[in-house]
This record gives C-alpha cells, sequence and structure tokens, in this order.
C-alpha cells in the first residue's frame, strides 16, 4: 500500500479536504468507485489509488443507454491515465416504470439501479469492503440531486462531499494530480435532456447521443440537446453561440441526422438543471 498523504503542489483547504479524504478511505480495501470519468469521479478514484495503492481500487463503470458513447470511451481513457482497473457493469434502469416516468427524482431511480447491481454483482466476487461515490459538497446540498438519497440508502461512501471538498476544490485536485479531465464541462447523463414527466426512452437517448456527437464533431466544446418532440432545443456555451449561427446549417444538419426535424438555438446558454430545478426547491 502507498505511504503517500499529500498532493504535491497543494496547499489551503484543499489540501486539508485531501488528508480528509484520505482519512475517511483508509482501511476500506479493496475499494470500489462508482465512475463515470466525470472529473469528481475521476478525482475521487486518482485519490484512492494514490492512498490505497492501484491492487487495492476498482473504478466500477455502469453501462446503459443514458452514459454517451464517446463519456464511455474518455473514462477509459482517464482511468488508463490514473492507473486504475475498470470493471464495466450493465444497469437495467430502464426496466423501471418510476424511472421512465422521468419525474424529478429520477436520478435517485438511477443511482440506486447502480449501486443495486454492484451489490447484487461485484461485491461479493471482487470481495469490495466498500464502495464509494465522487459527490462534492456544492452538489450534496442541490435539491435537484436525489442520487444522493440512494448513496445513503446503500451505504456508499461520499468522502469528498463529507471532507466539505467543493466543486471547485475538486478541479483544484485534479489539476494538481493532472488528470486530463480537471476542466472539463460537466457531464450529466442523457437522460437528463428529456423534460420531466416525458418517458425516457432508447430511441430518445440515442437521438440525443448522436445529436450531441454530431456537434462535438462540428468543434462545438460542450452542448446540451433538449428532446422536445420533433424539436431539439439546443444549448450552448454563450462564446459558441455566434459560431452555431454562422454554421447553421451544419447544425441543423447534425441534429436533423440524429432523427430531430427542427433545430433551435437556446440563446441563453447551457443550463445546468435546466428541468428539474424549476420542479423541487430546498424546502420541497
Amino acid at each position: 500500500m502507498t505511504t503517500t498523504t499529500a498532493v504535491p503542489g497543494l496547499t489551503g483547504p484543499a489540501a486539508d479536504a485531501v488528508a480528509t479524504v484520505r482519512d475517511l478511505l483508509t482501511g476500506h480495501v479493496p475499494l470500489g468507485v462508482a465512475y463515470s470519468g466525470g472529473v469528481d469521479s475521476a478525482t475521487l478514484l486518482a485519490l484512492a489509488v494514490r492512498f490505497l495503492g492501484a491492487e487495492n481500487v476498482v473504478a466500477v463503470l455502469g453501462v446503459s443507454p443514458s452514459l454517451a458513447t464517446d463519456e464511455r470511451t474518455a473514462a477509459h481513457e482517464t482511468a488508463a491515465v490514473i492507473g486504475a482497473r475498470v470493471v464495466e457493469i450493465e444497469t437495467h434502469e430502464a426496466q423501471s416504470a418510476a424511472y421512465r416516468a422521468n419525474g424529478p427524482d429520477r436520478c435517485f431511480h438511477c443511482k440506486d439501479e447502480l449501486f443495486t447491481r454492484i451489490s447484487d454483482e461485484l461485491v461479493e466476487e471482487l470481495g469490495l469492503a466498500a464502495v464509494a461515490y465522487g459527490e462534492n459538497a456544492d452538489d450534496a446540498k442541490r435539491p435537484d440531486r436525489p442520487g444522493s438519497r440512494a448513496a445513503a440508502e446503500h451505504r456508499v461512501l461520499r468522502p469528498m462531499s463529507q471532507a466539505g471538498m467543493s466543486k471547485a476544490m475538486v478541479r483544484e485536485v485534479a489539476r494538481a494530480l493532472e488528470l486530463p479531465v480537471a476542466d472539463m464541462p460537466a457531464a450529466p447523463c442523457l437522460a437528463s435532456r428529456i423534460p420531466h414527466f416525458e418517458e425516457v426512452t432508447p430511441e430518445k437517448l440515442r437521438q440525443v447521443n448522436d445529436a450531441e456527437a454530431g456537434l462535438r464533431r462540428l468543434g462545438f466544446s460542450d452542448s446540451r440537446v433538449r428532446h422536445h418532440g420533433e424539436v431539439a432545443r439546443i444549448e450552448l456555451l454563450p462564446q459558441e453561440l455566434a459560431l452555431a449561427v454562422e454554421r447553421r446549417e451544419e447544425v441543423d444538419r447534425a441534429v436533423r441526422d440524429a432523427g430531430f426535424r427542427f433545430a433551435a438555438l437556446d440563446l441563453r446558454g447551457i443550463q445546468s438543471g435546466a428541468f428539474t430545478l424549476p420542479l423541487v426547491s430546498v424546502n420541497g
């Protein structure tokens, strides 16, 4: 097991949070890390490997139609940089009527399925002492993150949020660890593009995946394609809106090739929690 207890070049509150994460992870070996390839889960994975040793950590990647194809590939590439073993596990959240109904608690049913599959299929097989996931302290405070409840019900460790590590701190730690995803934009699952109370289906998820992949090929650095039936409402970074207008024919073709009839550009740009936040509140 490694004896390294610090991240070189890291100081202040972020360094203190990392030390707390180390203490919270100590003794939990072997450890499974619920891993998506995003900056939060990648940072937790890298810290776990650093403090527990690569031989005592496994990244568990849930695979379903809600995971974008490009993100699956990138997750493996990032894990290789970290030096972590990845085990893929198929999740079947679409079999849940509550998930398909797509209420504001959809994320709960998705995470519940993931953690259930890990418990049922991997904990005994891999001899895992515990499972952890990369919730940060900012997400823990948001009312549109019901996945946190699923983690609590399955006794999944949340060391970063428990250590008070904010999203900004997570990125600071990721940069210190030289992770390729340190400044990567947030990438919520594809189901988040479908308005609440409209059914989540594999075909809708495929359309969103293909449309966003098409936009990436055109050079747009981040996007959300919101599924409104025949209309694709496209959210881009504000600084890239003018480029979308300039290349409007190519943008239109990218979403039409994915199966939409119309492409609409949202002038507000990318909006985190666009569908969920209006339906929930801290007191709700």
